[in-house]
């Protein structure tokens, strides 16, 4: 138990004695400052225990998000300075919604391979894996650096390790097969390649990477174009689709109809991000229409909230958002103003 004192804007946390107190505050207490930075409160650390003073909401939230760091802690798990970022935000939401506490969320292991653990860092990211454990097509839909295929392709090789499925099939589409892949150097495998070297590089993380020749020889693992999907039954399989936001609907409807008995799907992709030629509407676009309310399919939505890599890469996604919608809302003013000019009679002279 973690010793708290209250006095009204005032809270001293006492670290147990069995935690290096480096590793609840930062080195040169960075963590204290992210603290300090995200929440109206003041943190002072003296021997084995943390004051904080201020704004009464925040010094009960910094008291909170400090709780979680030293659960998480105890487990063995590292803090970084932006994981402490991203618990402030889950502890606040937790506090104020309920549900399941931060240090509930990351310690949820998935995968353990050569030492690395995978775990879902956000409230989202562990919503979106409940789901694929719970049905039978999921959709994991948001913008890059979110995990949405990296924590799918990690509960894909989970499956396989449980004897949950025989084999794993990993497909994204190549929009530009009927056109630029022609000019490529080699054999078709070369040639689609580029593509699907994204889902190489994370299968590389998960599995050891001497035995992923073999499995993919044996058909294990199998990595494809979303064309060499037509025509199949996919049976005892969990099935990765990647970058679904570049299918036509109909390539939407010929994939998610491959699915057999015994299997599990997950489809993701970022709406922001189409690539389609000529106009085409995206099948990851229009699907949620189609098939929301269908039983055991689930919708996860992502948001820049999620994004897991690099600070910057959420900053990024966050300012494109607020130009896009700068630029819609733009845009609807110019029609409403141009309607209204339209609609004026006109004045003829006498």
């Amino acid at each position: 138990m973690i010793e708290v004192a209250d006095d009204d804007l005032v809270r001293i946390v006492t670290v147990p004695p069995s935690l290096d107190m480096v590793s609840v505050v930062g080195v040169n207490d960075e963590f204290l400052r992210v603290l300090e930075e995200s929440l109206a409160a003041d943190l002072l650390v003296r021997g084995n225990e943390v004051r904080i003073t201020g704004n009464a909401a925040d010094v009960h939230l910094a008291a909170d998000v400090l709780n979680e760091m030293v659960a998480i802690l105890r487990t063995g798990q590292g803090m970084t300075a932006d994981s402490v970022a991203r618990l402030v935000t889950m502890t606040r939401l937790a506090d104020d919604e309920g549900g399941e506490r931060p240090a509930e969320v990351l310690t949820a292991n998935i995968l353990s391979n050569r030492g690395k653990t995978i775990r879902p860092k956000t409230l989202n990211q562990k919503r979106y894996v409940d789901a694929i454990d719970r049905h039978t097509i999921v959709f994991g839909i948001g913008p890059a650096g979110t995990g949405k295929t990296y924590l799918a392709m990690a509960k894909a090789v989970q499956a396989l390790q449980t004897k949950q499925v025989n084999r794993i099939i990993l497909t994204r589409p190549a929009i530009e097969a009927g056109e630029r892949l022609g000019f490529l150097p080699g054999t078709l495998s070369d040639k689609i390649d580029p593509y699907l070297r994204p889902l190489y590089d994370a299968l590389h993380d998960m599995v050891d990477p001497d035995s992923i020749p073999k499995l993919m020889t044996n058909g294990v693992i199998e990595v494809a174009p979303l064309a060499y999907m037509r025509g199949r039954t996919l049976n005892d399989a969990f099935i990765v689709l990647d970058e679904a936001q570049n299918t036509s609907m109909e390539q939407m409807k010929m994939f998610l109809t491959r699915l057999g008995f015994g299997s599990k799907v997950v489809v993701t992709g970022d709406i922001t991000q189409i690539d389609l030629p000529g106009g085409q509407r995206s099948g990851l676009k229009e699907v949620r229409g189609i098939l929301e309310g269908v039983d055991d399919i689930a919708f996860c939505m992502l948001t820049n909230a999620d994004v897991v890599r690099h600070a910057l890469v959420g900053r990024i996604v966050a300012a494109y958002d607020r130009y896009e919608a700068r630029a819609v809302n733009n845009a609807t003013l110019r029609q409403t103003i141009a309607a209204r000019s339209t609609a004026r009679p006109h004045r003829g002279h006498s």
